[in-house]
């Protein structure tokens, strides 16, 4: 079940990127690059980035890398600490379903949804497509 609270956040943070930077024309997909913000072992917060792709190849496991636009340092953080499960598969699922969410109702979904698909996944792993054009 999505929190409100944090996902009211997370559509903000993703609105402003959206709605104040042009993406490019060649944009295929985009993706959420997942990663581990922890300082030490004792905190569970994982940063989140969108980055637009020029390419997009449902057996290419590595098109994230094409980026033709990304927001950069712009992350946003998901603290997991409080949650019964802090790992990074629950950090993924939460954060999809934040996606999912964003991409059923989002003010800016259709750019999202005007690709060839939009996936998640931590940068040193598999991506997770959440969108797929037909």
């Amino acid at each position: 079940m999505i929190q409100t609270d944090i996902y009211e956040e997370f559509s903000a943070w993703l609105d402003n990127l959206l709605e104040n930077n042009d993406m490019p024309e060649e944009t295929a997909a985009f993706n959420f690059n997942l990663y581990d913000e922890s300082e030490d072992s004792s905190e569970h917060i994982y940063g989140v980035q969108i980055i637009a792709a020029d390419r997009f190849e449902t057996e290419d496991g590595e098109w994230a890398c094409y980026e033709a636009w990304t927001s950069e340092e712009d992350i946003f953080c998901v603290d997991t600490s409080d949650e019964e499960d802090t790992g990074a598969q629950f950090a993924q699922k939460l954060i999809g379903e934040m996606v999912s969410e964003y991409l059923e109702n989002g003010k800016y979904r259709d750019i999202l949804l005007g690709t060839q698909a939009v996936g998640i996944g931590f940068v040193d792993g598999d991506i997770e497509l959440i969108y797929q054009a037909g």
